[in-house]
């Protein structure tokens, strides 16, 4: 027991101290996660909405592919990411392997569904709603999908939410096409991961604060828009 209380005590040290190794590999993780999220949700967002909104040949398949995409197992998109990218694959050229942006990439593939699917779901019941308002108001294209894109904001909020924490959480496929190389594609997970293997219990607890803070943090923010979508 004092051995578990003394390493939580110099986990809270190391981030108090704004230990530099800490805090480059949360660094790291932040900047593929939001990026991957930013777009992830700029195509996602406005896919999910025209899908709600329309019918056409395909839909239902479609959105049975969504939703299968959105259990994929991380290793497998980040296995087929690899093999795109590897010399030999069709975009070996870019020499992207084992950097930021190829992890972006998988992270951003692995968030997609995600974004697709949960969009669909918020606007399935009340687009038709809020674009008869819309037209009522005489509202043109964008100011209807303005309007839309703020009376679906909770379902948004939510699906912003989900997709941000299934790539910071996520291990397999950036250690796949990132290589969990030191100072460069080192995320918090697979930090942790390797920390474990060497013993070094102290570095991974305060990585693992952090990595729980993040997480309450975008669930309270989750909670507020979800609360709020009950008072409307």
């Amino acid at each position: 027991m004092d051995v578990i209380l003394d390493g939580i005590a110099e986990a809270f040290r190391l981030i108090a101290g704004l230990d530099t190794e800490v805090f480059e590999v949360v660094f790291t993780s932040l900047e593929v996660s939001l990026v991957s999220l930013f777009f992830a949700g700029i195509i996602g967002i406005p896919a999910g909405i025209l899908i709600a909104g329309h019918r056409f040949k395909g839909r239902h398949a479609l959105m049975r592919l969504v939703y299968t995409l959105m259990g994929m197992p991380p290793v497998l998109c980040g296995l087929i990411v690899y093999l795109f990218f590897m010399r030999r694959g069709p975009f070996g050229s870019l020499r992207l392997n084992y950097t930021v942006t190829v992890m972006i990439i998988a992270q951003t593939l692995l968030i997609l569904p995600i974004m697709i699917g949960l969009t669909v779901s918020a606007a399935r019941e009340r687009q038709e709603k809020i674009r008869r308002l819309a037209r009522t108001l005489g509202a043109g294209r964008i100011q209807t999908m303005k309007l839309l894109l703020w009376e679906l904001r909770p379902g948004i909020m939510t699906a912003l939410v989900s997709g941000f924490s299934r790539g910071i959480s996520e291990v397999g496929a950036v250690m796949i096409v990132g290589g969990n190389i030191e100072g460069k594609t080192r995320t918090m997970t697979t930090y942790i991961s390797q920390l474990k293997g060497m013993g070094e219990f102290e570095r991974a607890v305060a990585v693992g604060i952090i990595l729980l803070l993040l997480s309450f943090g975008m669930n309270t923010l989750l909670y507020h828009f979800q609360r709020e979508k009950l008072e409307d």
